[in-house]
């Protein structure tokens, strides 16, 4: 959706493989924030990417937006997050970077609910000492935070 020609949004959304029916031009502020409303409507989840101040109320509206790094002070207010570099890559690094957060926050969540399933239950029973459970504790806390610090390693070397 955007407020610019045809020509303009069809070039820019066919670079980020955005299919024809899913181009919108000459959309007015209205218009935005409606069809945002009635793709969430249908259970869609949305992502607005804008930078103007008629962008604000449908980045307020989308259940995740980005505002770009020339984006007006109220649409940067509105939006969820900022992107500090100029142009359209920043969205796709950072829908990477949320993607391999959710496979890291799945792995984290897996292995502290196994490692409870099985621990606590023998240090319930007593069948390993206190000192035993919590250096075990201690060592599935360090493995999350070592697995959950490879987004951060993986985002860096992205950027470069």
């Amino acid at each position: 959706m955007s407020g610019d020609r045809a020509e303009r949004v069809e070039r820019l959304a066919n670079s980020l493989g955005i299919p024809d029916r899913h181009q919108r031009s000459k959309c007015t502020p209205e218009d935005k924030k409606n069809l945002v409303q009635s793709l969430q409507q249908e259970g869609a989840k949305v992502l607005m990417v804008g930078d103007g101040l008629n962008d604000a109320p449908v980045l307020a509206q989308a259940d995740v937006s980005l505002a770009v790094q020339s984006a007006a002070p109220l649409a940067r207010q509105k939006a969820d997050a900022y992107l500090i570099r100029p142009g359209l890559d920043g969205v796709r690094q950072a829908l990477a970077t949320a993607s391999q957060a959710r496979r890291v926050l799945k792995q984290n969540l897996a292995w502290a609910l196994g490692y409870n399933i099985l621990a606590v239950p023998f240090a319930a029973l007593g069948m390993i000492s206190p000192l035993l459970a919590s250096v075990g504790m201690a060592l599935s806390s360090l493995i999350v935070v070592l697995n959950s610090a490879r987004i951060t390693r993986a985002e860096k070397s992205a950027t470069l």
